[in-house]
């Protein structure tokens, strides 16, 4: 843990729950003149009242904390966006200062775990590091649905992932050959789009991520035998450009 000094101006860092601050935050927008900035969205309720209230507030959310541009607050920014405020303006919120900002305290930490990376076993491809999901990890045969423990399974790598903001994300499901290829298909898609919507309740913004189904193509083994079928039926995960040896 380090403590760092940050201007008001900047505050480029990793807050101590986790969220990552986007760059720099905007506290100028809203201002008179400025045209009005609206709330929408199913996280807008849990903000706080200094944020909801005023323009300069709703501002502060829009500008800094919309972290996948849909114009709607969902209740993980809403959460990151009291946690930046409750920071900046300390325990009293309702008498903050819009436009007389001194220096900022944040408490700051490396959030990734190494040793943890290095246990996914990532193998380095011509698109970056990859590392392979099994389905009997992720998910219940022929589902969607994530078992209760893969969430733990991903916590280390979504660590990383808030931690590096500048990592993308390729996700890429696939199937073995049972079923018609329009089903394999299907459900090859509906398991990368489950792992994406896992790192996205782990605060990883879903716009760095790319998501392909590619159903029973590209196997990595035969579909003639049990063990096979078990390998091909996987969700690969790709940092893209980064090393694998990085682990």
């Amino acid at each position: 843990m380090k403590r760092t000094i940050l201007t008001a101006a900047i505050l480029s860092a990793t807050l101590a729950t986790g969220a990552t601050a986007q760059g720099r935050w905007d506290y100028d927008g809203g201002r008179p003149g400025d045209r009005d900035y609206r709330l929408v969205g199913a996280g807008v309720p849990t903000l706080y009242r200094e944020l909801r209230a005023t323009n300069r507030g709703r501002a502060f959310v829009m500008r800094n904390f919309d972290d996948n541009r849909d114009g709607r607050i969902s209740p993980r920014e809403a959460q990151a966006a009291n946690r930046a405020f409750a920071g900046v303006a300390g325990p009293r919120r309702d008498r903050f200062d819009w436009d007389r900002r001194g220096p900022v305290v944040v408490e700051t930490t490396t959030t990734w775990d190494r040793g943890a990376m290095r246990n996914y076993g990532f193998r380095q491809t011509s698109r970056g590091a990859t590392l392979n999901l099994q389905e009997d990890v992720l998910f219940k045969t022929d589902s969607a649905v994530l078992r209760p423990g893969a969430i733990d399974k991903l916590r280390p790598l979504a660590n990383y992932l808030r931690a590096e903001p500048g990592v993308r994300v390729a996700i890429d499901g696939y199937t073995d050959s049972r079923g018609s290829d329009a089903h394999n298909q299907d459900l090859s898609e509906r398991r990368a789009a489950s792992v994406r919507t896992a790192f996205d309740t782990m605060g990883v913004t879903r716009a760095r991520f790319a998501v392909v189904g590619h159903g029973e193509t590209n196997p990595v083994a035969s579909n003639a035998t049990p063990q096979g079928m078990r390998q091909n039926r996987r969700v690969e995960v790709t940092l893209l450009g980064q090393r694998a040896d990085r682990f």
